[in-house]
């Protein structure tokens, strides 16, 4: 009987296309991760040092005069009335997304009406037209509801979303109508089917589109931009640009704020990265 390296705990030998998938890994790795290195370490250099040639990539002198600036709240940048006025927006508009977008996904896959292809395809063309073209409608919308200059203005507009319909209902025909059934059978109605079976079996799906929603809401600039007036009620992405602005580009402070801006995305995905995966895996293998 033979065996092999699996069964026997060995390690696969080095050859060249393994060599040659390692290598390209690593020159991936350090090209993703090089920028992010290099604006952690700005952030700690002054505007003199960040700015001399050649580069440099330690700093000299080592500071954090950048953060102190970033992190001083006053009336014209008010950093941390930026970050709270984004995370308040991020997470309330995510969750929103979330639930508006799982009850018309659920929708479209499990229940049948007259018309339901021809929504859900409305649903999808949606996706093909350019963000930009709604600007003009959704400012008119939120105008005439009185949310200018606040923060519904970025929670409610894209609420529902056709990316997490679609996203959604792929993951919720991948479920076994099975279960469903039986629950029916013993007497749940749609709604409990929808919150106690579906819902706890879609987690990674919903981990996944709660990521994705936070993250586009978190990294918008334009529409805050054309919503937000006040100093007080920017959020953090149209507010860094007033700083940089306000500090005469001052290189270690704009590094300084995109490394405070980071911070949350970073914490998120590394919560959520076991979720996100499974979701990607289990709808790649339904296909």
């Amino acid at each position: 009987m033979t065996t092999t390296p699996a069964t026997t705990g060995q390690r696969r030998p080095w050859t060249v296309g393994r060599i040659f998938f390692w290598l390209t890994l690593l020159a991936l790795t350090i090209i993703f991760v090089a920028p992010l290195l290099w604006m952690l370490i700005t952030s700690f250099k002054t505007n003199n040092d960040a700015t001399a040639l050649p580069l440099s990539w330690l700093p000299n002198p080592f500071t954090t005069e950048a953060y102190s600036t970033v992190l001083t709240t006053n009336s014209a940048t008010p950093v941390l009335r930026w970050f709270l006025n984004s995370m308040i927006a991020a997470t309330a508009n995510a969750a929103l997304i979330v639930a508006v977008d799982a009850m018309a996904a659920y929708a479209l896959a499990r229940m049948r009406f007259r018309g339901r292809k021809l929504v859900f395809a409305t649903v999808v063309g949606t996706l093909f037209v350019p963000p930009f073209l709604f600007l003009v409608p959704n400012y008119l919308i939120v105008s005439q509801l009185g949310w200018l200059d606040s923060l519904w203005a970025l929670i409610v507009p894209s609420a529902g979303g056709a990316f997490g319909v679609f996203f959604l209902r792929q993951f919720f025909t991948s479920l076994p109508m099975e279960l469903e059934e039986a629950a029916l059978i013993e007497g749940a109605n749609q709604w409990q089917i929808f919150t106690r079976i579906v819902l706890p079996l879609a987690r990674p799906a919903l981990a996944t589109l709660t990521v994705l929603s936070f993250l586009t809401n978190w990294n918008d600039f334009l529409w805050p931009i054309y919503v937000l007036f006040s100093a007080d009620r920017l959020t953090l992405p149209a507010g860094l640009g007033n700083l940089q602005n306000a500090a005469t580009t001052n290189y270690p402070i704009a590094m300084a704020g995109a490394v405070v801006a980071s911070v949350p995305v970073l914490i998120l995905f590394v919560i959520a990265q076991r979720h996100v995966i499974q979701s990607v895996t289990h709808t790649g293998v339904k296909g």
